[in-house]
């Protein structure tokens, strides 16, 4: 159990944590389903940003003070449960964004140290699209859920969740829970340079294509921005926690500059390599990803 003050980390982000004695925290066994995993260790890579946290018992709600301060009002219940480690993840978005990072819902995998980012909407493919490249030898860098960081106008990808759910070829059992595969065997340790960028649609009836998707349209902006900015908002984790209900208030997170920045890492995305491609399978989607990679 955790009182007092302690140090936490998670998704390259680090936190001056304050904690009532009176209302303890149990560490979080989901660590290893989040982007540089959750831990009250130091930080380890120069990447990391620091702010200072503070948790008290309360109704669930987050507010910003006057100094920067995140104060976070958990039940017990909530403080008790997995749901710490997501809500406390999204609360260290702002500062992953005011350091030149950013959470986004997106794939990685690595060949020869370059990484391919892999976009898409949900069942668009991404997971399987990666394991069809990791059976040719390619690196898994983090699946659905990982951090981009910009640094001297060049992008990169930081180890992301190492976990991989599958969704079941049967159609029957395409609703049900998803067998959850380990990556971390192997997996992408370092942060990777993007040489590639993807938006996938991998689906039976569709035809092979790929088209560049720059210069971006108007509906592929939003989509960015979107992706951008669905964290710091923290709507993917209502602060009632991951058993409530599946809504909840925008968090008072985002600022200004961390929205000036978010553009600037569209127009860099725009000058990227990124391209559009559509397959009938991820075998054939890996084909064509392996002839895009620069």
């Amino acid at each position: 159990m955790m009182t007092g003050r302690t140090t936490l980390t998670t998704g390259y982000a680090t936190a001056d944590l304050h904690l009532p004695a009176e209302h303890p925290l149990a560490l979080p066994d989901v660590a290893h389903l989040l982007p540089g995993g959750w831990t009250t260790s130091p930080p380890r890579l120069e990447t990391d940003a620091q702010l200072t946290l503070e948790i008290t018992a309360g109704p669930g709600q987050v507010d910003v003070t006057e100094k920067g301060v995140i104060a976070l009002a958990l039940t017990e219940q909530v403080a008790h449960s997995a749901a710490l480690a997501y809500i406390t993840y999204t609360a260290l978005e702002r500062t992953r964004q005011q350091h030149r990072m950013a959470t986004v819902h997106a794939t990685a995998v690595t060949h020869q140290g370059r990484a391919a980012l892999l976009l898409g909407h949900k069942a668009a493919g991404k997971t399987t699209t990666a394991l069809a490249l990791a059976q040719r030898g390619w690196t898994h860098a983090g699946d659905d859920l990982l951090v981009l960081r910009e640094a001297d106008g060049e992008l990169f990808a930081l180890p992301g969740k190492p976990t991989a759910a599958v969704r079941p070829a049967d159609t029957g059992r395409f609703y049900r829970p998803k067998p959850v595969l380990d990556l971390r065997d192997g997996f992408q340790v370092a942060p990777a340079s993007i040489a590639l960028i993807v938006r996938l649609a991998v689906h039976p009836y569709s035809q092979t294509l790929t088209a560049p998707a720059t210069p971006f349209s108007t509906a592929e902006l939003l989509r960015l921005h979107e992706n951008l900015a669905r964290y710091i908002t923290g709507l993917p984790t209502p602060i009632n926690g991951l058993t409530g209900m599946p809504y909840g208030t925008a968090w008072p997170l985002d600022t200004p500059q961390c929205a000036r920045w978010r553009s600037q890492l569209i127009s860099l995305l725009g000058r990227s390599r990124f391209f559009y491609l559509h397959a009938p399978t991820a075998y054939a989607a890996a084909d064509l990803i392996e002839e895009l990679m620069p």
